[in-house]
């Protein structure tokens, strides 16, 4: 699939969820999907079993979490006070607004996103709850609006696996960051190479999954964009037994004519994980 028609088609799914105000992720602690859409208290139950705390979801404004993630990569960053941090794909705002409280008044987030529909709900969210110190910006995460060597923390939940050149968004990443900045993302990957039909598919790629690559090659890419440190803090598989009743596998099913044991074989290889990572040098 080309770059263009996957940039068209992730921006209109997102598009649609954002006007919808919608979720579309599994349960049952299952990896997030990103293509249906889900009630606000399926959002919040989603976000609970994949790792953020009561006290973080009672924290947004309302419709900041739309349940589209498949970790806490907040939670993991340890964020100061003062520091800049850049969201990768920030959606309706969610991981910004909880940085944004723990970087506090002297701190500074950019969310970066390139489906205008979710700029304009993450903006209406930052204005109701009157987070001073988030901005979005209108971008691709291969070509980030942002300066070189200018943010402490890199974090992106659930987005570089819809990424049509996953090395050049880490490059942009080590660009952005300042010598010892952080790297951590949540994202999904594969353990064996998905069947052509499914990489092939627009439903299946705009659900985070046909564009997932293997762990290690995951791995590896962050490391050649020039990353030390590189680990996997945390490991999620996505469970069998959710994924026929998963609705985003539903949406996949539907679309590839896929049986369940066609979808149980191909959802035993999609896991979730959380990375973290430094940039050569000292803050």
């Amino acid at each position: 699939m080309k770059k263009e028609e996957v940039h068209q088609n992730v921006r209109e799914r997102y598009g649609k969820i954002a006007r919808e105000s919608g979720s579309c992720c599994g349960s049952k602690g299952a990896v997030s999907s990103c293509c249906g859409g889900t009630s606000s208290s399926q959002a919040r139950e989603i976000s609970k079993s994949v790792g953020y705390g009561e006290d973080e979801l009672a924290a947004v404004p309302e419709g900041a979490n739309l349940g589209l993630g498949c970790g806490n990569p907040v939670a993991l960053a340890s964020l100061k006070p003062g520091e800049v941090v850049l969201d990768l794909g920030s959606g309706a705002g969610f991981d910004c607004f909880l940085a944004a409280s723990r970087v506090g008044g002297d701190g500074r987030v950019i969310g970066v996103d390139m489906t205008p529909d979710m700029l304009d709900k993450a903006r209406e969210n930052a204005r109701q709850g009157d987070y001073a110190n988030v901005e979005f910006r209108l971008g691709e995460i291969e070509n980030m609006p942002v300066a070189d060597g200018s943010v402490d923390a890199v974090i992106s939940n659930c987005v570089i696996n819809l990424a049509a050149d996953k090395k050049r968004v880490f490059g942009e990443a080590f660009r952005a960051l300042r010598p010892g900045g952080r790297l951590m993302v949540s994202d999904i990957v594969i353990l064996k190479e998905l069947p052509d039909f499914v990489k092939e598919s627009v439903a299946a790629y705009a659900g985070c999954i046909a564009g997932a690559l293997e762990k290690n090659e995951y791995l590896e890419d962050i490391k050649s964009a020039g990353f030390e440190a590189v680990s996997i803090v945390e490991e999620r598989v996505f469970p069998l037994d959710a994924i026929v009743s998963d609705p985003t596998a539903k949406v996949v099913m539907d679309e590839l004519e896929l049986s369940a044991e066609q979808a149980r074989d191909i959802g035993s290889s999609i896991v979730s994980i959380n990375v973290q990572a430094r940039k050569p040098g000292r803050l």
